[in-house]
């Protein structure tokens, strides 16, 4: 079976579902039904340490691989959930090339980053060892940097330079609202296109991933057309409810 640095890096388009929740339950069944990757988000979900871990390993039990998006500048956090088994790292607010650089140092081996050494859940579930995990580790993990402001915007084709980082990942909420001052929480805004559009074009100008979240399908398909290849959808409480609201007007 392919990585998701693999999948990715062969062109296709993968779509992860985002999880708030902290029950592994409810990772586990996302990743059995159509999602290509699975998420938990620790930033503004309710997911800690044991409950990533554990949901990291019911995700891949299902057979598909695991993202982490971390809380702001928790850094630790990212090489924790490398090591619990994630393939992928979501860090949120990274502004500055110093934010940048700290997040590679965190998620990349030497020669690349600084990341200690300490997979033992990691080679567990994905059945490696310590000499294969040593060697392939940088490869495998896919580190995303979260271009939500101006700032960042500003200087995306350097994030984009720095060896270690994979791709960036446009957050639409907090760069409608760091775009407009303040004044706007507008996601699905037509007046964010075309920042949204300039992010996907420099991504894949410097051969890199371009990561987004979606909260529907049309916005998931849109993002696509613009050139985003890693598109995050949800969060679960919206299956819940969506699943909910389905089954009952199945009553009337």
């Amino acid at each position: 079976m392919m990585t998701l640095a693999e999948t990715l890096r062969a062109g296709k388009t993968v779509y992860s579902g985002w999880i708030a929740t902290p029950e592994p339950l409810i990772a586990e069944i996302a990743a059995r039904q159509g999602f290509d990757c699975v998420s938990m988000d620790m930033q503004h979900g309710l997911q800690d340490p044991i409950s990533v871990m554990r949901s990291i390993g019911g995700v891949v039990h299902a057979g598909k691989p695991a993202g982490v998006r971390i809380p702001v500048g928790d850094f630790a956090m990212a090489s924790r959930a490398l090591d619990m088994g994630a393939e992928l790292i979501i860090a949120p607010m990274i502004n500055t090339i110093a934010d940048a650089e700290a997040l590679v140092a965190a998620t990349k081996y030497p020669p690349i980053g600084e990341r200690s050494w300490g997979p033992a859940r990691s080679m567990m579930v994905h059945g490696n060892d310590p000499a294969n995990q040593l060697a392939t580790g940088n490869d495998t993990s896919v580190t995303l940097a979260m271009v939500e402001t101006k700032e960042a915007v500003d200087i995306v084709d350097d994030i984009l330079a720095i060896k270690g980082i994979d791709g960036v990942f446009m957050g639409p909420s907090d760069l409608s609202v760091a775009l407009s001052d303040g004044k706007e929480l507008a996601p699905g805004a037509d007046w964010l296109d075309q920042p949204i559009a300039h992010i996907a074009e420099r991504t894949r100008a410097a051969g890199k991933i371009a990561a987004a979240f979606a909260f529907n399908a049309d916005r998931a398909k849109r993002f696509a057309g613009f050139g985003y290849q890693f598109i995050a959808m949800g969060p679960d409480a919206v299956y819940i409810a969506s699943g909910i609201k389905t089954l009952l007007d199945g009553l009337r």
